[in-house]
């Protein structure tokens, strides 16, 4: 079976970060017999000559530059749509790759594999920080979506951050793209919430993959978008979606008077 693994990236003024997780991408060893990878980079109007370092060391990448500043989400998007092209179909699968990660060698052939061994499933790597002391970036479980730790097997999850994570071409079929309302960590946490629900099965791939730095912190509620941050409770806090919608305005307010007084 030939597989298709159209790798999709974006990213602002990230020139070092992107060349480096592109040249891990090229060291990449152990892929299933047939495999090609393609990368799709999206430049969202870097100043720091991002688009022009993919564009020398790495010719063989996609390379779209926008003429505006764009999120993750959007840049996503449009990547995965450039990825798709004229039939819609040209892949087996989508990668989701952020600029942060730098995978281990053998990461995409190990992701592969699980997917081989479960038919159908989204698999996340579980990414170390680059002193090697944490897991910073995983798949996620439960209803506070506790961090995932890798194990010797395939580990169930709910959902998944963005650090790395392969996407059957059925399962974006069935879940589309990732939601442009909302930024990168609720976006990635939509989005596997969404695959969970729609019946796709969702894995950590045994061991870490890869390193990144911490995740930053997503936005707090309060500082969100009030539309994005409704979508997000309605679509994913069922009966408890109006507790959960409230309650980091009310803690916000609570240490706002703890403060005050």
């Amino acid at each position: 079976m030939q597989r298709k693994v159209a790798v999709l990236m974006t990213g602002h003024n990230r020139r070092d970060a992107v060349v480096r997780a592109l040249d891990a991408l090229d060291r990449q060893r152990g892929l299933p017999e047939d495999t090609a990878l393609q990368a799709h980079f999206v430049d969202a109007a870097s100043t720091d000559g991002t688009a022009e370092a993919v564009a020398t060391s790495h010719p063989e990448v996609r390379l779209m530059r926008l003429d505006h500043e764009a999120s993750w989400s959007q840049g996503m998007r449009i990547a995965s749509r450039n990825s798709r092209g004229a039939d819609n179909t040209p892949f087996t699968h989508q990668l989701w790759l952020h600029p942060d990660t730098e995978l281990h060698e053998d990461a995409v052939g190990r992701l592969l594999t699980v997917a081989q061994e479960h038919p159908g499933a989204v698999v996340t790597g579980a990414l170390r920080s680059p002193d090697g002391a944490r897991t910073t970036r995983s798949g996620r479980r439960g209803r506070h979506l506790t961090l995932v730790e890798p194990t010797d097997r395939p580990e169930p999850c709910h959902t998944y951050d963005a650090g790395v994570v392969l996407l059957p071409r059925a399962v974006r079929a069935l879940v589309g793209d990732v939601d442009r309302r909302f930024p990168l960590g609720l976006g990635a946490h939509d989005h596997g919430l969404r695959a969970h629900k729609a019946g796709a099965p969702l894995y950590v791939a045994p061991h870490h993959v890869g390193t990144a730095p911490d995740a930053p912190h997503p936005a707090r509620p309060p500082e969100l978008p009030h539309r994005a941050w409704c979508v997000y409770c309605l679509r994913h806090g069922g009966p408890w979606a109006p507790v959960l919608l409230l309650s980091p305005y009310a803690r916000a307010a609570f240490a706002w008077a703890a403060a005050r007084a």
